[in-house]
This record gives C-alpha cells, structure tokens and sequence, in this order.
C-alpha cells in the first residue's frame, strides 16, 4: 500500500537559536494597536487596551511622531500588530505593520593584538546655585537630569556635540521642585 504525502511542509526549528530568522515571527493573535488623533494633532496609544505614553518628561506624541512610535513598538513586541487609527473627524483606518527590516551593524571586534581605543569626548561645563539641596534639576535642551548636590549647587556636563545640537549654544538648568532657573552658555 502506496502512502499519500502530506500536503504541508514541515519545518524544522532554527538550530541556533542565538541567530535571528530572516522574518520576525508572527503571533497567533497579533497585538492590537489603537491610536486616537485628537482635534490638537496629539496621539493616545493603546497596545491590546493598555494604554502606551511617551518616555517620562517628553512631550506628548503628535501625529508627525506617528512612524516613530510604530517603530517602537514593532520593536518592543518583534512581531507585526494590527493598528486602527481612529482619526478626530470619527474616521477609523486599520492595517497591519510589521518590523522594520534594517538591520544594526555589530560593533566591531578588536582584534586581540591591538585592543579598541574609545576617545574621550569633549565636555562643557554650566554651573548654577540657589537649588534646593537633592532637587531634580532638568538640562535643557533637556537631554538629562541630575541632581542638585547637597550645597543647593548643580553642575551639568555636555558633550560638546550635546552643547552644539541647540543653534544659540544655550543650556537651561530648571529645578523641579524650587524652580530655580540657570541659562547660560557653557564651556
């Protein structure tokens, strides 16, 4: 007697399981993604009704950051999702998105007869006074936070990259709690 042969193929799973595959894998049930627009441009993210916000003290995402934010959590979830964008005017779209296929260039190893140089980059310096002591001081252009030492005094080091990427070369110390305020120009 004659077997039939299946009609699927069977696969096998990835011997390395370190190596990613060529396509993400898709989920059973894909994550669901809902992004309300509001009159203003603003987005509120959901993913499967939890709601999803922007990293702590960034503004809230608007309509131009909308790849960006699909990016992310195409990236969090390493899967395809299904998004509905419920526009303000009760427009509704929906489409699914899957992960950027770019991939990221491993650093370089260095070779064991010479070992990598990493440069030290060029730092800038403001300081400010009149915080009060352990305050959260934010540096604007707000790229980071520190803390006021205990003399009320704050000391916030930039790169001179950092410094340069405002076009006046103006750095704001804003204490959170006191509302000190220190502008100045490093250097």
């Amino acid at each position: 007697m004659l077997m039939a042969r299946p009609r699927y193929k069977r696969t096998t799973p990835n011997p390395d399981p370190d190596r990613e595959s060529e396509t993400p894998p898709v989920p059973v049930v894909l994550p669901q993604v809902v992004i309300t627009v509001a009159p203003t441009g603003t987005l509120t993210v959901t993913v499967d009704g939890e709601p999803v916000a922007p990293e702590p003290f960034a503004p809230a995402w608007r309509r131009e950051d909308f790849a960006r934010v699909l990016d992310q959590l195409t990236d969090t979830h390493r899967s395809a999702v299904r998004v509905e964008v419920r526009e303000a005017d009760g427009t509704v779209f929906t489409d699914i998105i899957t992960p950027s296929t770019r991939r990221r260039r491993p650093a370089p190893d260095p070779t064991p007869d010479r070992p990598a140089r990493q440069a030290m980059p060029e730092l800038v310096v403001l300081h400010g006074a009149g915080f009060v002591p352990g305050e959260d001081v934010a540096i604007a252009v707000v790229i980071a936070h520190g803390d006021a030492a205990p003399d009320g005094t704050m000391r916030a080091l930039l790169t001179a990259e950092q410094a340069g990427a405002s076009p006046t070369r103006e750095v704001i110390l804003l204490g959170r709690v006191s509302g000190t305020l220190t502008i100045g120009h490093p250097g």
